[in-house]
C-alpha cells in the first residue's frame, strides 16, 4: 500500500499536526515549557510539549507539539500535577481526532488519550546501568527517567534502590552537619 500526502504537509509548520499522525502514536514527552509562537502569527505563549523521541518515522523529524487547553487537562491528569514543570518522561498516546471544534468549524486536531499507553520498556545493560546511576548522582538523569524508558531486574531494581538510599543518606548528613 503507497503512503499518501496529506495536503497540510505542504505548509511546513514548526509543530506537530494532525497531518504527521496516521495512526495513534506513541511517544515520550521529555519535558514541555512555555515558549513564544514559532509562526510569528501571535504573540502567544503555549505549552509545548518536546518529545524523547527524534524522528516520528526513519527519516521524518519529529516536531514539538502544542498542548492547548484540552491537551493541557490530559497531561494534568496523566501525571497527577498541574504543573508543566512535573511533566517529564510521560509516555502518551497521541491520535487525530477528526471532531474537534476550532471556532465556528469542525476540523482535525491531535489529542492525548487520557490513559497512559502500554509501552514495552527496553532492557538495561549493568553497564549502562552504572552510568545511569552516576548521571543521577550528577542530578543530570532521575531516576523516573530512568524506570520510565528501561526495565530492570530484581538485582538491578535493588541496585538502583541502593544508590537511591545512599545518596538520600548523604543528603541527611549534609543537612545535619
Amino acid at each position: 500500500m503507497t503512503e499518501k500526502t496529506h495536503y497540510r504537509k505542504a505548509f511546513d509548520s514548526p509543530y506537530l499536526s494532525s497531518a504527521d499522525i496516521v495512526e495513534p502514536t506513541i511517544l515520550t514527552v521529555q519535558r514541555v515549557s512555555l515558549e513564544s509562537d514559532k509562526t510569528k502569527k501571535t504573540k502567544d505563549l503555549f505549552n509545548t510539549a518536546h518529545f524523547v523521541e527524534k524522528e516520528l518515522r526513519p527519516g521524518e523529524k519529529l516536531k514539538p507539539m502544542i498542548l492547548n487547553a484540552s491537551n493541557s487537562k490530559t497531561m494534568k491528569h496523566l501525571t497527577g500535577s498541574a504543573f508543566i514543570d512535573d511533566w517529564v518522561n510521560v509516555p502518551i498516546t497521541v491520535f487525530v481526532d477528526k471532531n474537534v471544534r476550532f471556532g465556528k468549524d469542525t476540523v482535525e486536531g491531535l489529542r492525548i488519550r487520557s490513559e497512559s499507553p502500554k509501552r514495552q520498556l527496553k532492557p538495561i545493560t549493568d553497564e549502562r546501568l552504572k552510568q545511569a546511576i552516576e548521571a543521577i548522582k550528577g542530578g543530570t538523569y532521575t531516576a523516573v527517567q530512568l524506570e520510565g524508558r528501561y526495565s530492570l531486574t530484581v538485582a538491578q531494581q535493588s541496585t538502583l534502590d541502593t544508590a537511591l538510599v545512599a545518596m538520600a543518606g548523604g543528603a541527611m548528613e549534609e543537612v545535619h552537619a
